[in-house]
Formats: structure tokens, sequence, C-alpha cells
């Protein structure tokens, strides 16, 4: 029999410790924590962010542990009065892969846009991450498109 399904759930402005969470989940899964676990904004910061209409972060949890999540910002749309959403990073941790968890998080976003009104979701993959490129092939429309980084002024990439 497959393992039950995690509980998956949009986090609010009370959900910073939840958040954190999600951070240490995808330092571990992106092998990243110099990005994710060592320069972390204050909870205020990430209270503030929760609260706003702009940043969107779903977990999944097994209990009350974290097993992955998803994080991406509204942006509105000047061409046209919509907005879309950029789904910015997506991970599961390493022994819940496998098991339906990303596509539930996509899904329950999915529920989020239709209900928020977003005229679309986008997402990117590296060329070389062959799961989360047949997860996005499964579940959307591929676009062969480029990627840069511009740095600020007086910045490095």
């Amino acid at each position: 029999m497959a393992p039950a399904l995690p509980s998956v759930r949009v986090l609010g402005p009370a959900d910073v410790a939840t958040l954190r969470s999600l951070l240490a989940v995808l330092a571990n899964a992106f092998d990243d924590p110099e990005r994710y676990l060592e320069r972390q904004p204050s909870d205020l910061y990430l209270h503030n962010l929760l609260s706003s209409e702009m940043f969107v972060a779903i977990v999944a949890q097994a209990g009350t542990q974290v097993v992955g999540g998803l994080t991406g910002y509204v942006l509105p749309k000047f061409e046209q009065a919509c907005r879309e959403f950029y789904l910015y990073d997506l991970a599961v941790a390493h022994d819940h892969r496998r098991q339906g968890v990303a596509t539930a998080l996509i899904e329950r976003l999915k529920t989020l846009a239709a209900e928020r009104g977003f005229a679309g979701i986008f997402v990117q993959a590296h060329r070389e991450d062959g799961p989360a490129i047949a997860l996005y092939a499964r579940l959307g429309v591929g676009e062969d498109v480029l990627h840069f980084d511009i740095a600020p002024a007086g910045t490095h990439p």
C-alpha cells in the first residue's frame, strides 16, 4: 500500500517557523545551505512577506514535519489587467520523493491561482534537472527559452 500523502497548505503570517523549516528542506534538497540557511531574514521580515499578497508559500507536512514546499511571487502585468504567478522554488525531502508530493503542491497552487484570479503559472527548470522537467512537462506546456542573470550596478552575479 502506498504511503498517505502529507497534508498540503498555504502558509499565512503566523507560519514564520514553518517557513524556516521549508528553508531547511530547500537547503538540503538543493545542497545550498549558504543561500537558504546562512543569511535568513528576521522573523518580522518573514511575517511581513507571508502577509503580502505578492508572495506565496505552500508546504507539505507529514504531521508537523515539513517534507516539501514551494514558494513564488505574484507578478502584476502591465500589458493586461491581470497577474501571473512565478513559481520560484519547489523541493521535496529526499525520503518523500516519488510519492506525489510535488504534484500535490502544484495542484494546491493551481487551485490557489484559480481562487485568486491569476492568469497563469510559470516556472523555470535547469536543462540538467530531469526530474523537474518531467514533472513540469506532465503538468504544463514547455517553452525553450534562455534565462540571464544581470547583476545590479556595483555587484557581482
